[in-house]
C-alpha cells in the first residue's frame, strides 16, 4: 500500500493575494535565523555591532539580487514557451519587469553563491579590513540555515521538484501537475520525490555540523575549514540530489549531468582544495 502524500499546501497567507505569501515568509524567517547565529558569532569574538549591520545588508542584497539573476540566466526560460495544455509561461525577456517577481518564487543557489561571495569580498576590504576567508568561515552556518528555510519555501510553492517515484514517502504536488486547473483527481496525479525537502534536511544538518564544528571544535581558528565544508556540503549534495530532481530546463532531459550539477562541480573543487589546505595548516 503507497502512502503518498497529498500536497495541497498554498503559499497565500491571504485567499486571492499573491503577496505575502508564505513563501517569503520562510525566506525571511531563514535570514533572520541566520542573522541570529552571525550576531552570537561577532560577539563571541568581539566585533562592533556596526559591522554586523553592514554584513546582513551586503549578504541580504546579495543573495535576493544574485539568486534571482542565477534563475533567470541559467533557467530560463527567456521568452513566451506554449505547454501542451495550452498554458502559456512567460519568458523573462518577453516580460522584463517578471524578473522583479520574486516573491513568485524563482531562485538559484548558483547565482546566489557568486553574488555573496562578490559582496563579502567588498565587504572584507571595504567594511571590516579582515581576510575574505575570515568572515567566509563565520558566515557558512548562517548561509546553511537560510538555504534550508529556502527550500521549504520552494516546497510551498510546488517548485523543484523530484522525479516521478514509487516510494512511500513521496510527494503528489497538485500545484505542480494539475496547473493551472487544481480540480484534478488525486489519482490522476503522479507521486514525486520531495527533492526540496530532501535538500532542505541536507542544509540543516550541515548547518549543525557548521556550528558543532565551530563552538565544539573551535575549527575557526584554522581558517578554511568551515568554509570549504559549507562548500563541500552544500553543492555535494545538490549534486546528489539533482539526480532523482525534474530537469528545470529542456536542455536537463538530454544530458547526464543536469544544469544545477554542472554549476555545482566547481564550487565542491574549490571546497576540497580550501578545506585540505586548512587542516594542512599548523
Amino acid at each position: 500500500m503507497k502512502l503518498f502524500i497529498h500536497w495541497d499546501v498554498s503559499a497565500e497567507l491571504i485567499d486571492g493575494w499573491n503577496t505575502p505569501n508564505l513563501y517569503g515568509l520562510l525566506f525571511v524567517s531563514g535570514l533572520f535565523l541566520g542573522y541570529l547565529v552571525i550576531q552570537k558569532v561577532f560577539k563571541k569574538e568581539g566585533v562592533q555591532e556596526e559591522y554586523l549591520d553592514k554584513l546582513v545588508l551586503y549578504v541580504v542584497l546579495a543573495t535576493i539580487i544574485g539568486a534571482r539573476l542565477g534563475h533567470v540566466l541559467f533557467y530560463g526560460p527567456y521568452f513566451d514557451v506554449v505547454h501542451p495544455n495550452g498554458y502559456v509561461e512567460e519568458g523573462y525577456f518577453s516580460h522584463p519587469l517578471s524578473i522583479f517577481k520574486v516573491w513568485e518564487g524563482g531562485l538559484a543557489s548558483h547565482g546566489g553563491a557568486i553574488a555573496i561571495l562578490i559582496a563579502l569580498y567588498i565587504y572584507s576590504k571595504r567594511i571590516i579590513k579582515r581576510p575574505m576567508m575570515w568572515i567566509l568561515d563565520r558566515i557558512s552556518a548562517p548561509i546553511a540555515i537560510a538555504g534550508t528555510f529556502i527550500r521549504l519555501g520552494n516546497l510551498v510553492n510546488h517548485e523543484i521538484v523530484g522525479e516521478e517515484t514509487t516510494v512511500p514517502w513521496g510527494f503528489k504536488f497538485l500545484h505542480h501537475d494539475c496547473f493551472p486547473r487544481y480540480d484534478c483527481d488525486w489519482s490522476e496525479i503522479p507521486a514525486r520525490h520531495p527533492a526540496q525537502l530532501y535538500e532542505a534536511i541536507c542544509y540543516f544538518l550541515l548547518f549543525l555540523l557548521l556550528l558543532f564544528l565551530y563552538w565544539k571544535k573551535d575549527a575557526w581558528k584554522k581558517p578554511g575549514i568551515l568554509f570549504g565544508t559549507f562548500l563541500i556540503g552544500v553543492f555535494g549534495s545538490r549534486l546528489i540530489v539533482e539526480f532523482v530532481k525534474l530537469g528545470q530546463t529542456a536542455r536537463d532531459n538530454e544530458l547526464f549531468l543536469n544544469t544545477g550539477q554542472i554549476l555545482s562541480i566547481p564550487f565542491i573543487i574549490a571546497g576540497v582544495v580550501i578545506l585540505y589546505k586548512a587542516l594542512k595548516k599548523k
